[in-house]
């Protein structure tokens, strides 16, 4: 069963289901409507619904082809249906090549969270072809390039510092460097789970920014947002919120916030929702533990620290300071 979106179906649903039935396969797909609302318990009920009346069997594998929302709601439909079948991993966006394919989440949204309904599911196979990402408008791989961005802060300071000085040939999708830059990147992720694969500790890291960035998605329905515009807000509080700390320099605050800028990423929140909001909506986020959050915060460029005694207080005068 192929699982992909309508957008992706266009560009690859046909050569996909063919290239599988002429080596012998019987192939299936289902279509989702493209972006971040479908992955509802509704659609998930649909991808269900058709692997139940074509008879799939724990034998039956699932291909997720398209982007992280394909990705997310196809994995989470394989990791529930009959206890778990096999699912492939075929990325189309470079968000989902760097970040979502690799490491075995898989989820939902629900109307108070994102990703609040999940499991974790590991793919048997993630396959990522570059030239995919030629297909996609230009604000889709500035968002996408979040996620390298993103590990570049946390743990590789030799990534962050080649996005530094390759960015024009990144997002003109200069093959070579597209694919230096991604195989580090998934390098970088898949060390990470293979040492932490449930997310009790190390691999937390890979939440910088997003607990800010997934509040703010949901107070905006999943509408306004590409998942990497959002966690950029999110990156940039939480760095604000480390200067304030005393953890972070001015100076590597400023090299990532120049960074994020040049990759024409926004910074700040919108000004129709309050700080209040926002820190409420984060508490809800499933990476809280006993009523306080833990927060992902930057030491220096290729270090963080997991901080869970940051006062309400002091979170709020952070978010206050990103408008």
């Amino acid at each position: 069963m192929i699982v992909t979106d309508a957008f992706v179906k266009d560009q690859y649903g046909s050569y996909a289901t063919e290239s599988l039935k002429n080596v012998g396969f019987d192939v299936d797909l289902i279509e989702v409507p493209v972006g971040e609302e479908s992955k509802s318990l509704e659609q998930l009920s649909g991808i269900l619904d058709c692997l139940i009346g074509h008879k799939f069997d724990r034998s039956s594998t699932l291909i997720a082809l398209g982007g992280g929302v394909v990705g997310d709601l196809g994995g989470f439909a394989a990791s529930v249906y009959m206890r778990g079948i096999s699912y492939v991993q075929i990325p189309t966006t470079l968000q989902a090549q760097v970040d979502a394919s690799v490491g075995g989440k898989t989820a939902i949204n629900h109307p108070k969270g994102k990703n609040l309904i999940g499991a974790f599911h590991q793919p048997k196979l993630v396959l990522i072809d570059v030239d995919a990402l030629k297909t996609l408008p230009r604000r889709d791989i500035q968002a996408g390039l979040i996620e390298v961005i993103k590990m570049g802060v946390i743990r590789d300071k030799v990534l962050f510092t080649m996005v530094e000085k390759e960015l024009e040939s990144i997002i003109n999708l200069h093959t070579p460097t597209l694919i230096e830059m991604i195989a580090r990147a998934c390098a970088n992720k898949a060390d990470i789970v293979a040492k932490d694969e449930k997310e009790i500790g190390l691999r937390m890291v890979l939440n910088y920014g997003h607990t800010f960035g997934h509040a703010l998605e949901a107070l905006t329905h999943y509408k306004k947002y590409r998942h990497g515009e959002a966690v950029s807000i999110g990156m940039n509080c939480a760095a604000q919120l480390a200067v304030n700390l005393g953890m972070f320099s001015e100076v590597d605050f400023e090299r990532q916030r120049t960074l994020l800028s040049r990759a024409n990423l926004p910074l700040t929140f919108p000004s129709d929702i309050t700080p209040e909001e926002i820190y409420d909506t984060m508490s809800l986020d499933k990476k809280s533990f006993g009523g306080r959050l833990r927060l992902i915060l930057p030491t220096c460029i290729g270090e963080v620290v997991i901080r869970e005694d940051v006062t309400e207080q002091s979170i709020i005068q952070a978010i206050s300071q990103c408008y």
